[in-house]
């Protein structure tokens, strides 16, 4: 099953793309070519332009109170395991110190390091990292796998908390849905929001031999999913095709 995931709002969208650079970061952190550690660098960069936007910390320090409290009206309901609920409290109450203790823009320590926004400012140029450009990185990547490993290792614990505080609250936001199998007629699917309940993310898993693709849009009233067919090198067409497919609303 393929999985699509659409933000009702503009913070999920953030938390999204930065949990997308986060897992990116991690795959390319295990391996030990000089190409996977030249787009490791840049995916850094990335993580930091994503996360310097100036409200971010804010949301996630307000989403992981919203959590807090949650997770404290669960106390003491005999259908629920205080042992699991005792665990998932403590890595909030963790996430919450650790991120509420920081100053300053994520990674503001990396932009003080000077070698390092030289490389920065030139990423952005088509083949603006060549060896004539820039030397000593050029000489950084011909370096032992395992001390360019080292120093990417270190970069990236400086964003390591804004990623751990990401990872809970969006697995903690998935585990509110509840999958439900619907059906698409002549390809297109749509919804009425509950009332009086506000939903943040929708989860959408589809059978990857159906050769469909969703076109979603929702807000907090209607759903709406378009299932096109994908044609491979060209534009998908809609489909007219009947199809099932699982949806998850979370809130």
């Amino acid at each position: 099953m393929i999985l699509y995931e659409y933000p009702f709002n503009e913070r999920l969208r953030t938390y999204l793309r930065l949990e997308q650079l986060y897992r990116r970061l991690r795959e390319l952190l295990t391996r030990a070519h000089s190409v996977d550690h030249h787009f490791a660098l840049i995916t850094i960069f990335e993580i930091m332009d994503v996360a310097s936007r100036s409200d971010l910390r804010a949301d996630i320090i307000k989403d992981l109170e919203r959590q807090k409290h949650l997770l404290d009206v669960l106390r003491d309901n005999p259908d629920i395991s205080q042992h699991m609920l005792h665990q998932v409290a403590r890595q909030v109450e963790s996430c919450f110190a650790t991120i509420n203790a920081q100053t300053g823009k994520t990674g503001q320590a990396l932009t003080e390091n000077e070698w390092l926004m030289s490389i920065r400012s030139r990423v952005g140029i088509p083949g603006g990292t060549c060896s004539f450009d820039l030397p000593a990185y050029h000489a950084w990547q011909n370096l032992d796998p395992r001390y360019r490993q080292r120093d990417l290792e270190d970069w990236a614990g400086e964003l390591t908390p804004l990623g751990q505080a990401l990872e809970l609250i969006l697995q903690l936001l998935r585990e509110t849905g509840i999958p439900q199998r619907v059906v698409a007629e002549q390809g297109v699917f749509q919804q009425a929001m509950p009332a009086g309940r506000s939903f943040q993310l929708l989860r959408l898993r589809i059978d990857p031999h159906l050769n469909l693709v969703p076109e979603i849009s929702g807000n907090r009233l209607l759903v709406s999913v378009r299932l096109l067919k994908l044609a491979h090198g060209s534009k998908p067409q809609p489909s007219n095709d009947d199809a099932t497919f699982e949806l998850t609303l979370c809130a």
